[in-house]
């Protein structure tokens, strides 16, 4: 399944879920004036959002991914600092989209690719605290048939998949490196706003190349009825605004990659 088509998909689940946006007021509190005041406050913090290029670098190889981004999505906890405006994709996919080269449209993609991705990534691995780095690239894997997915559990068979690898990360390490904060306060918080902080650094002389400040904000004030996901639909009001799918959703998935690239172009293989 395509990755548009199914973030399209994941969309109109939780839309169909939701029943249309409603403020959560506390109790004394009217829902018109909550949301009124969370969209005051919302407005005002996109004043200072926008992506920022202050430098941009040459033929990047690789780049050192500072902070993973965990594999489990943050839905609707209000209060779990972990960027949901910045969170595209967790988990090793996180690693894998800066190797994923680029088609003719410019969309990440795993085969047919005109523009290659960055050569490798290195990350340090949370659970022993050493640096790996990353390589991927297209191999024949064995897979065995989903029960899921209509399969008898038992038949094998062989498919060509974008695999990634890691070895201990040798010296040096890679000289730009990718880091993101989640730069929400209590206040905004309360008022269903998530703010993002994504930077490019350079490492040798520790200057920030440029940083990208989200916000989005859950209309629905944190509405949960029916499997509303808050955090999914405030995707809908953001600044800067994502790109839109052609179903009409915004599209996260590949924005971290987006914005690194524009400060560290990757060196094209000849």
């Amino acid at each position: 399944m395509k990755r548009t088509t199914l973030l399209s998909l994941i969309f109109s689940i939780a839309l169909s879920a939701c029943g249309g946006p409603s403020a959560q007021a506390a109790p004394g509190e009217d829902a018109k004036e909550r949301l009124a005041k969370a969209e005051a406050m919302f407005q005002e913090r996109c004043k200072k959002a926008g992506e920022f290029i202050y430098r941009t670098a040459e033929n990047v190889e690789g780049v050192f991914l500072l902070k993973l981004r965990p594999g489990r999505i943050n839905y609707g906890d209000q209060y779990r600092m972990d960027d949901p405006y910045g969170r595209d994709v967790g988990g090793d996919g996180y690693i894998t989209n800066f190797l994923l080269g680029r088609d003719a449209k410019g969309s990440l993609v795993e085969k047919s690719t005109v523009k290659n991705g960055y050569r490798y990534v290195d990350a340090v691995d949370p659970r022993d605290g050493k640096r790996y780095r990353y390589t991927g690239s297209i191999k024949e894997v064995t897979r065995t048939t989903s029960i899921m997915m209509g399969g008898d559990g038992k038949t094998q068979f062989k498919s060509k998949e974008f695999v990634l690898e890691r070895i201990p990360a040798p010296d040096p390490a890679p000289r730009y490196g990718v880091t993101y904060d989640d730069i929400s306060t209590r206040d905004e918080r309360d008022y269903w706003i998530a703010g993002s902080s994504l930077k490019v650094i350079d490492l040798q002389t520790n200057e920030v190349m440029a940083e990208r400040i989200g916000y989005m904000m859950d209309r629905g004030q944190g509405a949960n009825g029916g499997g509303r996901a808050p955090w999914l639909l405030a995707a809908y009001h953001a600044c800067p605004a994502f790109p839109v799918t052609p179903g009409g959703q915004p599209f996260k998935m590949d924005q971290t990659r987006d914005f690194v690239e524009k400060a560290l172009p990757i060196k094209q293989e000849k």
